[in-house]
């Protein structure tokens, strides 16, 4: 049941990113240049998304899942440099390239070698971020 769940979830996000255009890299790029050409079209799908997680948020205080488990906790709001060295390397990618993770996995499915490429990448720096924040983390206790 969990992972039909899931199926349904995820297949309705990809959905929607196919929907509002967010899979087009040119489009995701097209927001981010704010001294060019700019496209809004991203700040209201973004928008759209917030809202409806700010009322999931507030409906599962005390509840528990259907499928069993835990809800995830509400993240913290505290901006840590972890936060702000982890958000610029985001943003440096998504600018790059025009995808975030969700769009990288549909680009898997139109993306050609490049998808492909970026998609590796993208592991390996999920894969390697523990570590490096470990580091850091290490080096900074050592200062």
């Amino acid at each position: 049941m969990r992972l039909l769940i899931a199926l349904l979830a995820g297949g309705l996000f990809g959905l929607g990113l196919h929907l509002s255009g967010m899979t087009d890299t040119n489009r995701v790029q097209g927001f981010l240049d704010l001294f060019g050409t700019w496209d809004p079209t991203l700040a209201f799908v973004m928008g759209g998304a917030i809202l409806p997680m700010a009322i999931a948020w507030r409906l599962t205080l005390g509840r528990k899942p259907l499928a069993g488990g835990m809800f995830p906790l509400r993240p913290s709001t505290e901006i840590t440099r972890r936060l702000a060295i982890g958000s610029v390397l985001f943003g440096i990618g998504w600018g790059l390239v025009g995808l975030c993770p969700g769009p990288a996995m549909a680009s898997l499915g139109y993306g050609g070698m490049s998808g492909v490429v970026f998609f590796v990448a993208m592991l390996v720096g999920m894969a390697s971020a523990p570590r490096i924040s470990l580091m850091l983390d290490t080096h900074r206790a050592s200062a």
